[in-house]
């Protein structure tokens, strides 16, 4: 299924300020039929948002949802054939798993044959089919997700939508989920769209990355493209681990220079800039290094071996560069070479990325965006409040569930009552 996003915009009021705070900004992107498409961005960039959406549980501001060839904007969630599987997974605790994933099949109707049918059929997929009589506390976090996922599959969805799945596990058990989600959308082949704010997951399993900061999509492209082709200092700052080093520079009579040290020729113009390295960039070369730090520590773990130094115009209080030998011994300052394909340059003023070759656009946005009329922190407490919101309307949906769980816990005790009493009069009729 096809997905296509139109100038998708979310406003909410700020009674505070007595204006618009723009969690989702202009949002367009065409996402291909069977690809996963991570939606990545720190805290408060809006893509939680822009999921919940997609999903049908928020309602845009402006713009257009397509779905192959259908404008899904105003269409309830139900209706839109997506499955969403939460950050907490949602599983409802008193059923056993094959309860769990036979629950939404049981909502539209399915005949109760194809129900197991299709249930098994899932499990297989998730590899959860030995696991179908066990309830979630008797399951680890990573059994628990697959079952969150597999409940989401059972439907047959044209899209699925997972929301930070792996945020609750810990680094070994999400390591592996990762892996299972990947392997797992390409055995369905559903579209697929996943939210995170950890960019290492993202460019392990995405096909397509969307970059997102402040409501505004700073870049699109394949994971490994946007790593080493970065439209602006906040994506080359936020993609990559170890992070990226920046430092404050300038181009002046054809060089790019870093302090006094002229590190590389060019052809652009005289102007201020920030100057981006990758770690992987730097070469040690005492005898013919252009750029010189202070050598701070060498740090050898397992198989990764990393040179910390420092630099008055570097942004940051160390520099980390990963090298494959080096030996500090005597040595208080390191000289480097520096690889050009993992140098970037960066405008001063605007932080769009500069080069000789290619001109770089800045992210695309509404004017509705300058209605926001908040302080730096005051801003940043605005967007948690409504990620806060999100979270909490899925909370509603859950309890809706719930609700309903509890009702026909009822019923069924009722059922059982009436049942054992009408067994107590036959009895008491017998004798």
């Amino acid at each position: 299924m096809e997905i296509v996003l139109k100038g998708l915009t979310k406003e909410f009021d700020n009674k505070k300020t007595n204006s618009k705070v723009v969690a989702v900004n202009n949002v367009t992107i065409d996402i291909a039929s069977g690809t996963l498409v991570g939606l990545l961005g720190p805290s408060g960039c809006g893509k939680s948002t822009t999921l919940f959406m997609l999903s049908g549980l928020l309602s845009p501001t402006r713009g257009q949802i397509i779905f192959g060839d259908k404008d899904v904007t105003s269409l309830e969630p139900q209706k839109r054939g997506i499955g969403l599987v939460f950050q907490n997974y949602a599983l409802y605790p008193h059923m056993t798993v094959l309860q769990n994933i036979l629950f939404p099949l049981e909502n539209i109707g399915m005949p109760k044959e194809d129900r197991m049918k299709r249930a098994e059929e899932v499990a297989k997929i998730v590899q959860i089919e030995n696991l179908l009589d066990r309830k979630p506390s008797e399951l680890s976090g990573g059994q628990q997700q697959r079952v969150a996922i597999a409940r989401a599959l059972a439907k047959q969805p044209d899209v699925l939508l997972l929301d930070e799945p792996l945020s609750n596990l810990d680094a070994r058990l999400r390591l592996q989920t990762r892996e299972e989600i990947r392997r797992i959308q390409q055995t369905t082949g559903v579209t697929t769209v996943f939210v995170t704010h950890d960019q290492e997951e993202a460019m392990s399993i995405s096909d397509i990355l969307v970059v997102m900061k402040l409501g505004v999509v700073q870049q699109v492209g394949k994971p490994q493209e946007i790593y080493d082709d970065p439209h602006n200092l906040f994506v080359a700052q936020f993609l990559g681990t170890p992070p990226i080093n920046t430092f404050t520079g300038e181009i002046k009579n054809g060089g790019v220079y870093i302090g006094e040290e002229k590190i590389m020729n060019t052809k652009l113009p005289d102007q201020k800039v920030y100057i981006a390295i990758r770690p992987e960039g730097f070469i040690p070369d005492q005898k013919n290094g252009v750029l010189t730090l202070k050598l701070e520590n060498y740090e050898v773990m397992g198989r990764e071996r990393s040179i910390i130094s420092t630099h008055p115009n570097c942004l940051k209080p160390t520099i980390r560069s990963t090298v494959d030998e080096f030996d500090p011994t005597g040595l208080e300052n390191v000289k480097f070479k520096l690889k050009p394909a993992k140098v970037f340059l960066f405008n001063y003023d605007t932080q769009i990325r500069i080069a000789e070759d290619k001109e770089y656009d800045a992210p695309e946005f509404m004017d509705a965006v300058e209605q926001v009329q908040l302080e730096p922190n005051e801003k940043k407490n605005v967007f948690t409040k409504f990620a806060d919101k999100s979270k909490e309307l899925v909370n509603k949906v859950a309890s809706v569930f719930k609700k309903k769980e509890a009702k026909e816990d009822e019923q069924v005790v009722e059922e059982k009552v009436i049942a054992e009493t009408d067994q107590s009069s036959q009895e008491g009729e017998g004798e």
